[in-house]
């Protein structure tokens, strides 16, 4: 929110960023162990005009260290994220603890209205040993969850998941046909051609309050591996088969769709999906044409320069 004086329109905020956090859970019943680490982004809206229009800190959550005792440092946000782990004695998601850390900042400090806190949730999986999964056996995976939550003084909510780095390959079932031909085109025509790419999806969800939110245990974490199941199915299509794929916007819009299709709670969602290429390798050459003709199973792995593909596939909401 914008705040004037003399004039001047200023828009500012404060925070602390990659506030790092490991948190171990101990199951009393079976003896497993459950495990997160995230990294914590957090940014404070507050008034606190003084400190930029005259010599006036008194509204600041400082940044410096806890050599200046006057303030609360923002060292004590990171220390807080470690306090506010720890009293999670019952294992939540990650939106469950970014609403909760956005809680305490817009509750603690008077001239707080707004906490944002971004969080990137490492991939830490369960690993098996002899087909049996590890009681506290874990192994770094590779996309990675995140999560946005923007918490209002007044309880106002605005919570974002998604998912970075999936990355996803099929062999086959993926073609370009059709397309803009012009003077400048070189690209061939094809119905077969490898098809890959790295997802990177975000989702809103319609809940407009902190109050408003699920109550059930590890419910956003249920969500996050069913929407990425959601949109590896989409992609592939059924294991015997597959669906073809005739360009990446179509594959887009239909792995946007199914998510709102399957999730009545999420409002719109935003992918970006590069066209990571493969490039067909052809070996022939003009005294000898037929060498090595390619017969789509020798590739040329190429990731730059690559097609950007992204859009955000929304519910139409009644203006009635």
């Amino acid at each position: 929110m914008a705040q004037e004086a003399d004039g001047i329109r200023l828009e500012q905020k404060h925070g602390k960023a990659r506030v790092r956090v490991g948190r171990v859970w101990r199951d009393g019943h079976d003896g497993s162990h459950h495990f997160v680490e995230w990294n914590v982004s957090i940014s404070l809206l507050s008034h606190c005009l003084s400190s930029y229009y005259r010599d006036d800190n008194s509204d600041i959550v400082a940044t410096d260290t806890m050599k200046n005792t006057w303030f609360w440092p923002i060292f004590y946000v990171g220390m807080k994220v470690y306090v506010k782990a720890k009293e999670c004695e019952d294992r939540l998601s990650v939106e469950e603890f970014s609403i909760l850390i956005g809680k305490h900042f817009c509750s603690f400090y008077p001239q707080v209205y707004t906490a944002i806190v971004n969080i990137i949730e490492k991939p830490w999986e369960r690993v098996s040993i002899g087909g049996k999964p590890h009681l506290h056996g874990f192994k770094l995976g590779s996309e990675t969850h995140t999560v946005e939550a923007r918490v209002e003084k007044s309880g106002a909510l605005n919570l974002n998941s998604g998912i970075a780095g999936l990355a996803l390959l099929k062999t086959t079932q993926s073609g370009f046909e059709r397309f803009v031909r012009d003077k400048y085109t070189i690209l061939p025509e094809t119905r077969e051609r490898m098809l890959a790419t790295e997802v990177n999806a975000s989702w809103r969800y319609s809940y407009d309050s902190v109050a408003s939110i699920p109550t059930k245990g590890l419910y956003f974490s249920e969500n996050f591996m069913d929407v990425k199941k959601v949109l590896m199915e989409t992609f592939f299509g059924p294991p015997e088969t597959g669906v073809y794929s005739p360009s990446v916007q179509r594959t887009l819009y239909l792995m946007g769709s199914a998510v709102l299709r399957r999730f009545t709670d999420v409002s719109s969602i935003h992918l970006k999906m590069p066209n990571i290429h493969f490039l067909p390798v052809n070996l022939s050459t003009k005294e000898n044409p037929s060498m090595v003709k390619f017969k789509d199973d020798v590739y040329l792995p190429t990731d730059e320069p690559h097609g950007s593909i992204e859009a955000t596939v929304s519910r139409v909401t009644s203006k009635l």
